[in-house]
């Protein structure tokens, strides 16, 4: 088996794919801030849980799972930003939540 196999990377690299795809349409003066921090955060998500998977020792995999548990409230709240100022639709927003 291989992480990409397991469901939680696949839902994760999903919500890299989508957070890439709606990042398009921000504003260009956002390409070195909220663009690159939100889409390093969701994609943060699933490379922690493939760094995880490749650890041979219980305790390391558990850490990066922890990080990867990390990414995802920091890209919650690089969305809940966006929505707030206008960047993000709603309904996009709570889908990805």
């Amino acid at each position: 088996m291989s992480f990409k196999e397991m469901p939680v990377w696949v839902d994760a690299m999903n919500v890299a794919e989508e957070v890439f795809k709606f990042s398009e349409g921000f504003p260009k003066k956002e390409d070195y801030g909220l663009t690159s921090q939100l889409r390093r955060a969701a994609l943060s998500i699933s490379a922690n849980i493939a760094e995880a998977y490749g650890r041979n020792h219980t305790l390391d995999k558990i850490k990066f799972y922890y990080y990867s548990r990390g990414s995802v409230s920091e890209t919650q709240s690089h969305i809940e930003y966006g929505r707030r100022i206008g960047y993000i639709n709603a309904n996009i927003a709570e889908n990805l939540d």
